[in-house]
């Protein structure tokens, strides 16, 4: 708990705040929307049949409903598909701060269309507004990690990174909490729990101007580095922060030399090879490491082991709860056990997990008790995918490109991540069928690889400035000889604008 002690401390009291703005306004509603869309489905598919009966007299036809309602689930991942592809060019041109804010109008102008929509008696603003959802997601889910990872001193920075997750698994506890019915799930209020997100966007809309940019960018950037001191002061406090400045001194000089790239040809930059494969690993490894087939079985082992109809979603929720605090829990062990340690050790768990899961599922008919030990695998899975590779993978993706390549990189996880969540969402259900629980099998595989491969070739980044972590890079990219020219003469690198 050291680390998380020490951010609190009246030193860092400015770096907490702005922790706590960029998350309610960042990975939040991610997380937030994941969950929510599940809870008013009946209520959506009912009001969509009542609305098109009002206007031309008929019923529609029950396959018709529940494509509607896919698209509507759906359309959610093509909007933000679409704003991780801006996104890159417009941080770049614009600076984050100021799009961050912007995302917030999105969202804001999307809560307005869900609010009035059952109001409005048409079902297409609920459409609208979900697309809205996703582009404004689809931005602060780039903005968030790259903006919190360049905020925060060498020593705190695996604690704010991991933050992204926190945020993340509190906006899906979130929406767990408020979708039930005695709260905002109801027939008569599901628009105003679509709407609710709107809050988190408005708060972030007034708030963040009170806080700075990024010490990095206002030096690196902006050439100004006054601005920089100053913003430094206002998030560190007062103290000996020119080690810190040295090393954002040490970044810009390697810039001097620059060259625009566009993005696919940044996937054949040789300084940047072993980085993308690490990006690649961590990024799908996440889409496909099962938490979403956990989250899928475990309504039907609660069913099984006899649990009663109305407390499943509570348990449902002590889940959630689980990977909230399990997240919480990242934060505070990453600097002290580095994120190398965090993720292999964390896929080779969940690899254990599983194979035990498959088994108790497989034998659950056979013996009674098997139900329970389903049920504790389950929280166990959760807790330790929230303490591993949830809260690490983020800050290993913002800690492996330096100021000018992270745009560029976060456009590509974007896009990993968009893209595999709706390939996910589509193939998911046909796997279950014809798998059943052993569809666990597949991302027990992938989680033991994934092991593997983290275990052999990534570099610890804990309490490296992004030179060293270059320098260690290099000796896979080039290879011993090379290394020993960048480390002495800051490497040539190439900036890009993040165009495709």
């Amino acid at each position: 708990m050291e680390h998380f002690i020490f951010a609190l401390q009246v030193q860092f009291q400015g770096l907490f705040q702005m922790i706590l703005v960029l998350g309610i306004g960042g990975s939040f509603p991610y997380g937030f929307h994941i969950s929510v869309i599940n809870y008013p489905s009946v209520h959506i598919r009912k009001f969509i049949n009542e609305t098109w009966i009002e206007r031309h007299g008929s019923p529609l036809h029950p396959e018709t409903i529940m494509l509607l309602w896919s698209f509507i689930v759906s359309v959610y991942g093509i909007g933000g598909f679409l704003g991780s592809l801006c996104c890159g060019y417009l941080t770049t041109k614009y600076r984050k701060k100021k799009c961050q804010m912007g995302t917030n109008l999105i969202m804001l102008i999307a809560a307005l269309f869900m609010a009035f929509s059952k109001t409005a008696k048409s079902f297409e603003m609920i459409l609208v507004g979900r697309f809205l959802y996703g582009i404004g997601t689809g931005f602060s889910l780039n903005i968030h990690p790259q903006y919190v990872g360049e905020i925060s001193p060498k020593k705190l920075r695996g604690f704010t990174n991991s933050t992204v997750a926190v945020f993340l698994t509190l906006g899906k506890l979130t929406g767990q909490v408020i979708g039930l019915r005695e709260i905002l799930g109801s027939e008569a209020l599901w628009p105003w729990l679509l709407a609710s997100s709107g809050l988190s966007a408005l708060v972030q809309l007034v708030t963040l101007p009170f806080f700075p940019d990024s010490p990095s960018y206002l030096l690196i950037q902006k050439g100004n580095e006054e601005a920089c001191r100053k913003a430094i002061r206002k998030l560190w406090g007062e103290g000996d922060h020119q080690a810190e400045i040295d090393d954002i001194m040490k970044e810009k000089v390697a810039m001097t030399s620059t060259k625009t790239l566009r993005v696919l040809e940044v996937i054949k930059e040789p300084s940047l090879r072993w980085q993308l494969y690490i990006l690649m690993t961590v990024m799908t490894t996440l889409q496909l490491c099962g938490i979403n087939a956990i989250y899928f079985y475990s309504f039907e082992v609660f069913h099984t082991a006899r649990f009663e109809e109305y407390l499943i979603p509570y348990v449902s929720l002590g889940v959630g709860l689980c990977e909230c605090l399990s997240s919480i829990l990242c934060s505070t062990l990453i600097d002290r056990f580095g994120r190398k340690v965090l993720l292999w050790g964390g896929y080779t768990l969940m690899c254990s997990v599983l194979a035990l899961l498959t088994m108790t599922l497989s034998l659950q008919h056979q013996f009674f008790w098997m139900h329970y030990f389903s049920v504790i695998l389950i929280f166990l899975f959760v807790i330790f995918y929230g303490i591993g590779p949830s809260g690490a993978t983020i800050s290993i993706m913002v800690e492996i490109f330096s100021q000018s390549f992270r745009p560029s990189a976060f456009l590509i996880v974007g896009c990993i991540n968009w893209m595999g969540l709706f390939v996910l969402g589509m193939i998911f259900p046909l796997i279950v069928d014809n798998l059943g629980p052993f569809c666990f099998l597949i991302f027990l595989g992938i989680l033991a690889l994934s092991a593997i491969f983290i275990y052999l070739y990534l570099p610890e980044t804990k309490g490296k400035s992004i030179m060293e972590i270059k320098a260690e890079f290099n000796k896979l990219n080039f290879g011993k000889k090379e290394t020993s020219v960048t480390e002495n003469n800051f490497p040539k690198e190439q900036l890009f604008c993040t165009k495709l």
